[in-house]
């Protein structure tokens, strides 16, 4: 430790280079958006990746966008060698890895969508709770150890 009581942490050049061999093997494989869009007659967010891969997300998921103005949301910058969008004019940034986890906001934001989905009511749900119930409902949670 040194004199401010912190561990020192030491690198090897090896490590280093271990570090930048995997790397450079996982490249081929990282999600790299090529082009975004936004499509108005869909609303939503249109990613081509490098790959050929085409990923479309509904504006109204994605935290930021929700109120946006269509001219506001037609410019879309690609950043971070493909792995960030942003959207200047609305001071808005996500992370394309998140993006294709489902990840459209912060822990609030998600969580939002989250209660609108469980608040939804349809008739494929109401019957999906009927038969759920019929075979004793949600079980007991366990009493902690």
């Amino acid at each position: 430790m040194n004199k401010a009581g912190k561990a020192r942490v030491v690198t090897t050049d090896a490590v280093i280079d271990s570090a930048i061999a995997r790397a450079k093997e996982y490249e081929p494989y990282r999600p790299v958006v090529t082009a975004a869009a936004y499509s108005p007659s869909r609303d939503a967010v249109s990613l081509r990746f490098r790959t050929g891969v085409e990923l479309l997300i509904p504006r109204k998921l994605l935290q930021g966008l929700e109120s946006a103005k269509p001219s506001e949301l037609r410019r879309i910058e690609i950043s971070l060698h493909g792995s960030a969008l942003r959207w200047p004019s609305l001071d808005v940034d996500h992370y394309v890895p998140g993006l294709m986890e489902g990840v459209f906001g912060n822990r609030r934001w998600m969580s939002a969508i989250g209660k609108k989905g469980g608040a939804a009511r349809s008739v494929a749900k109401a019957r999906a709770a009927r038969k759920n119930g019929r075979k004793g409902g949600r079980p007991a949670r366990e009493a902690a150890a």
